[in-house]
């Protein structure tokens, strides 16, 4: 039953796209392909690389680590399923572009299961300690789910120089027709509520808020019974935010539940905040307590262009094109394929392109859905309207930025606090002269690291 929310809980600036998720809200969470061969990629995640553990030739188990780094901000990388490693080489990154990976050739038949898990009422985290939690996340290989990947264990491990006190979980998912965290937390609010306590454990951490846009009034409802069934109002609460995007930002929802602010170029744990997607917290769950490391997640692949559009259950290292033909195929001329959202997704133009740790979504879009691409439009000079001002959530002045980028005074960009900027599209979405405002202001960011990666010591 659907229950009228309106919360008020919001940020400054933003924007309202089509939000386009009723091809997937309603179709529960499916296993996936079972693929005859994986591409592990070695970087997943913020931080170092990993280095490979295996060699070419090498028999792997599913749930086997096959790559690992020294480095304190890392995550390990594991093995889906049981096979041969084929070989060792780049493969295309969504993000990267071209990066290693071990391609993992399934030695027999390897269906994907579910497996289950339930939570008994009584879930006592006292049994464990920080130390034994933050040590089964790191060796679970578990990331941020829901934007950069930054390495879990590092995020939630305690910290004398910045205590954390407040956990806010982010069930947002405010980027259009992505609907994988929404499933979870209807489906799976078992595995979110124990990595909840989990984390709040491992971190020190005294309060909770669990962020959901109110255009989930299901998901709120569900959320709400788990929170007073397995907690007992154990200073955990549910929090609607209105629905706007960016509001999954983690810095737009601290803004909106606590109505602070993370300073410009900081981190949530400077003010005492940590955020942790609802998927994360799944999956800090099955790591503690199950001990299954982070093999699989799930993936919205949507689009009026897929055959079967819905939320599946797939390897990690599964390519696109597998998991599109799984789904049936493309229906009609698609004009472009996205690995995730259509307003921060990256399109990609080789479909085996493998999923990664960080892949929420893929979607298939049509010329039709589209529109022409900006630079197809005809673009006009920048009016001064002043439009890119009011959505920017980080109050930045894009347009200033872009056009220092365009004219190649990086300084200049950087005094207008290029970095400051989360890349969400806002500006470039609003902008009625057709500027791809997001585009120059990437590229900047890109210059600028060659610049001062050339930089004399």
């Amino acid at each position: 039953m659907k229950t009228n929310i309106q919360s008020r809980l919001t940020f400054p600036g933003g924007t309202f796209p089509p939000e386009s998720k009723d091809l997937t809200r309603d179709r529960e969470i499916q296993v996936g392909p079972a693929v005859k061969e994986v591409a592990i990629m070695l970087s997943q995640h913020t931080g170092a690389a990993c280095r490979p553990l295996v060699r070419e030739g090498n028999m792997v188990q599913a749930g086997q680590k096959v790559g690992d780094s020294d480095a304190f901000v890392s995550a390990p990388v594991h093995s889906p399923i049981t096979g041969k490693v084929k070989e060792i080489g780049l493969r295309s990154h969504a993000v990267l572009g071209r990066s290693p990976a071990i391609v993992v050739e399934a030695y027999a038949y390897n269906p994907v299961k579910r497996p289950s898990f339930r939570l008994d009422g009584d879930f006592d985290e006292s049994r464990y300690s920080s130390e034994q939690i933050c040590e089964a996340v790191r060796q679970a290989g578990i990331v941020g789910m829901g934007g950069a990947g930054f390495p879990t264990r590092v995020k939630i491990e305690p910290s004398p120089e910045m205590p954390k006190k407040i956990l806010i979980i982010n069930g947002c998912e405010c980027e259009p027709y992505i609907t994988c965290d929404y499933r979870i937390m209807l489906e799976w609010t078992d595995q979110i509520m124990t990595g909840v306590k989990l984390a709040r454990k491992a971190s020190g951490c005294l309060e909770v808020f669990i962020g959901i846009e109110d255009n989930k009034p299901e998901a709120i409802e569900v959320m709400e019974t788990t929170v007073r069934a397995c907690a007992n109002g154990d200073r955990i609460k549910v929090v609607p935010v209105k629905t706007k995007y960016p509001q999954g930002g983690e810095r737009q929802l601290i803004k909106a539940i606590l109505d602070k602010n993370v300073p410009s170029g900081g981190i949530p744990p400077m003010i005492g905040v940590l955020v942790l997607n609802v998927a994360t917290a799944a999956a800090i769950a099955e790591a503690v307590v199950c001990n299954w490391p982070l093999t699989h997640r799930v993936v919205t692949v949507t689009g009026e262009a897929i055959a079967n559009p819905g939320n599946y259950y797939v390897p990690i290292g599964t390519a696109v094109e597998d998991l599109i033909e799984f789904c049936g195929g493309v229906t009609q001329k698609s004009a472009k394929v996205i690995v995730g959202g259509p307003m921060m997704g990256i399109a990609v133009a080789d479909l085996k392109t493998p999923i990664t740790k960080t892949t929420g979504a893929i979607t298939i879009l049509t010329r039709h859905q589209i529109g022409k691409p900006k630079f197809e439009k005809q673009q006009t000079p920048c009016i001064r309207c002043g439009r890119c001002l009011e959505a920017c959530p980080e109050r930045l002045v894009p347009t200033k930025i872009a056009h220092a980028v365009k004219n190649n005074l990086l300084d200049v960009a950087e005094n207008y606090y290029i970095s400051a900027c989360t890349e969400c599209g806002c500006c470039s979405y609003v902008c009625p002269a057709n500027i791809e405002l997001t585009g120059y202001i990437r590229t900047g960011k890109i210059f600028l690291a060659r610049q001062k990666k050339m930089m004399p010591a």
